[in-house]
């Protein structure tokens, strides 16, 4: 029998019907209104027009109702794991197809996240594990299918290469204050990441 420990969090009820889409919208709007610090589980139920024990019901606390909402919201969906056969094909469709960085989320809502998860350690261990762990999944499988093809050289550091990508969208972004676009994506594959990956191969 297993260990009732490995058995992870217990999986909270969902909200039934169409509902809890609405909830985490409203959530997403009430975000971009006031931002993480000022937004409650009150203003978040007064705006989905539901009650405050509906949502405690589904998220324990703020931090939950926050990531699950932007991890569903229709400008930041899951990316699809792809396999084109290539590492550059796969960048490509994973970045700039649906969930990618291109997919439209306000920039309000984002900026605001980044500043709160330095100092809300609730904040910071729910967009780890609901936001970050599955999408980091996801490009942890396109780089290992890469170098299971050659694609990349063994003298690399693929830990460090897998992360550059979204470092420099996110700089670009939030520090530059840039909208990643599809331009922007295919410049950083075929001038940073590509090369990067060959290492000390010849071509």
């Amino acid at each position: 029998m297993a260990d009732v420990a490995d058995a992870g969090p217990r999986q909270r009820p969902r909200v039934e019907g169409g509902r809890e889409d609405e909830i985490l919208d409203a959530t997403v709007a009430t975000l971009a209104e006031l931002g993480y610090d000022r937004l409650t589980m009150d203003a978040v139920a007064t705006a989905a027009k539901a009650s405050k024990a509906t949502l405690y019901r589904r998220w324990s606390t703020k931090a939950e109702l926050v990531v699950d909402a932007i991890s569903r919201a229709k400008g930041c969906p899951m990316p699809e794991d792809v396999d084109t056969g290539s590492l550059r094909g796969d960048l490509i469709s994973m970045s700039c197809g649906e969930g990618g960085f291109t997919e439209e989320m306000p920039m309000s809502v984002m900026a605001g996240l980044m500043t709160a998860l330095h100092r809300d350690e609730d904040l910071k261990q729910a967009f780890q594990e609901l936001f970050l762990a599955p999408r980091i999944a996801i490009t942890n499988g396109v780089y290992r299918r890469a170098v299971e093809r050659g694609e990349i050289g063994p003298d690399v550091d693929v830990e460090l290469l897998s992360v550059t990508l979204p470092a420099i969208v996110v700089h670009q972004a939030f520090v530059l204050g840039i909208e990643p676009t599809e331009d922007l994506i295919l410049r950083v594959i075929d001038n940073v990441i590509m090369p990067a990956a060959r290492g000390s191969q010849v071509s």
